[in-house]
């Protein structure tokens, strides 16, 4: 937990789900200059001669260290060859202000958790609040999802107020609200369990999910919102993410995610991309 401009917020987890390895790197290097025989690595070598087979490429992928990809990244800034090398992060718990930044990294493979497809419990929440339970109801249900990265309580309140003040907009707006936002199956739910919101709430959440229910409703959430994701940097990007990102100048929450992600990238990579001090 950190405390930034008065406010506490919760940093961002991460997980390294797969790399590439940096030997098919070498081997692109090599290609290039036609140079396999001077590899330190023996299995380099052996490509002079022979196409690889299986055991080879496994052997490959497994290099730790690569003297050439050390002076081609850091003497002669042939930095095409690191392309070759993917990295793929699990992040969890980062905010929708920071999936902004990211969008801006042109060359990477996302996938982000969708409010189109996971807002239910959300609006659940919000219907069940109508049947006895009103505002503070919503505010309790919710403060519950931890679906924020600021984590002051008191704040969260006010941003979960929001939502509700939001949502009870269209409430009052729509001659349809409750067939926009429960599935047609779950709509005799709200006769059966009328005046009992946590009833309610339990067989919405029970029953079938409203499909795409977050169309209608996405705007009511806001950067502050947690998105969990999974993203795919090429060697290369992912050296230009981290001297972006991993800077005083960056947005604060996306350097924290960024050094999360280089305290779960391999030394391999990082000695290829990260200046030494």
């Amino acid at each position: 937990m950190e405390e930034m401009y008065g406010i506490k917020y919760s940093k961002p987890e991460v997980i390294l789900l797969q790399d590439t390895g940096i030997g098919v790197a070498e081997s692109a290097a090599r290609t290039c200059y036609d140079s396999f025989a001077n590899s330190e690595n023996s299995v380099i070598q052996e490509i002079e001669h022979t196409l690889p087979d299986r055991e080879m490429c496994d052997e490959i992928n497994a290099i730790e260290e690569s003297a050439l990809l050390g002076d081609l990244a850091w003497t002669y800034f042939h930095h095409s060859i690191l392309e070759h090398a993917n990295l793929s992060f699990l992040i969890r718990g980062t905010s929708r202000g920071v999936l902004q930044e990211h969008a801006r990294h042109r060359i990477q493979a996302i996938s982000v958790r969708s409010t189109r497809y996971t807002m239910s419990s959300l609006i659940n929440a919000f219907v069940a609040s109508k049947f006895g339970g009103g505002e503070e109801f919503f505010i309790t249900k919710v403060l519950g999802f931890d679906m924020f990265v600021t984590s002051d309580r008191a704040y969260n309140r006010i941003e979960i107020a929001g939502m509700y003040n939001k949502l009870d907009f269209q409430y009052n707006t729509l001659e349809d609200f409750y067939a926009i936002s429960v599935a047609k199956s779950s709509l005799p739910f709200l006769e059966e369990y009328a005046g009992d919101s946590e009833a309610l709430y339990e067989a919405l959440q029970a029953g079938k999910k409203k499909r795409n229910v977050g169309d209608a409703f996405k705007h009511i959430i806001t950067d502050n919102v947690k998105v969990d994701m999974v993203v795919t940097f090429n060697l290369r990007s992912l050296k230009n993410y981290f001297t972006l990102r991993d800077s005083g100048a960056a947005f604060f929450q996306i350097r924290w995610l960024a050094q999360e992600m280089m305290q779960v990238t391999p030394k391999k990579y990082l000695d290829l991309i990260i200046k030494k001090k």
